[in-house]
């Protein structure tokens, strides 16, 4: 009997992946065929199907959390939650947030995720599970900030955190639909808002 090299294995469910993310970030899901794939891939659908029963499988593993960055991404929130100044760690998972967006592929594999995760409710769990422990981890700052009067006490942590979450996805779907639109170079723009938003003000702003 022949015995599964575990590392070998996860290399070519890896290279299916990888190659499956481009044909969707180019074509989005509906419009990539399985038969695309295993051309691109270079390997016939009876060998694709050995690694995953469908297209959608396929689709799901562009997300799971089974890699290293997303261990990594963990980490660091983990350790904003406990951070000596958390308005610093505040900019830095604001950053941690957006960097992706600045990747290729990226915004338009979320663009594509959001559109699927309507009709699929296992992608919109998977999706909104990252999502609450991002939110979660920012709402805890804003509360652990304010606490500290670093930023505006009377801003509400949840409707911040959500306003805040908004404008980081708004990188990604800018990305997506703006090829002009480079997230790198609006990133001190954003980081701009936030400190007119949540600092505390120092004088009475003029009545409108």
């Amino acid at each position: 009997m022949r015995t599964v090299d575990p590392a070998r294995r996860q290399a070519r469910r890896r290279h299916i992946v990888n190659t499956a993310a481009e044909l969707f970030a180019a074509k989005g899901f509906e419009r990539t065929t399985t038969a695309e794939i295993c051309k691109a891939a270079g390997m016939s659908a009876g060998n694709l199907f050995h690694y995953f029963p469908n297209k959608r499988a396929i689709f799901h593993a562009v997300f799971e959390d089974e890699e290293h960055d997303s261990a990594a991404k963990a980490e660091r929130l983990a350790a904003a939650r406990t951070a000596d100044d958390p308005w610093t760690a505040l900019l830095d998972i604001v950053d941690l947030l957006a960097a992706p967006a600045a990747e290729p592929l990226v915004p338009a594999l979320v663009m594509e995720a959001m559109i699927q995760a309507y009709r699929d409710p296992e992608l919109e769990a998977l999706l909104s599970r990252d999502n609450d422990e991002e939110r979660a981890t920012i709402t805890g700052l804003l509360h652990d900030s304010a606490a500290a009067g670093q930023i505006d006490p009377t801003l509400d942590p949840d409707d911040t955190a959500a306003w805040i979450m908004a404008l980081i996805a708004a990188l990604y779907t800018s990305a997506a639909t703006d090829p002009s639109f480079t997230p790198d170079a609006q990133l001190p723009t954003l980081r701009l808002i936030l400190h007119r938003f949540l600092r505390p003000h120092t004088h009475e702003e003029p009545e409108r």
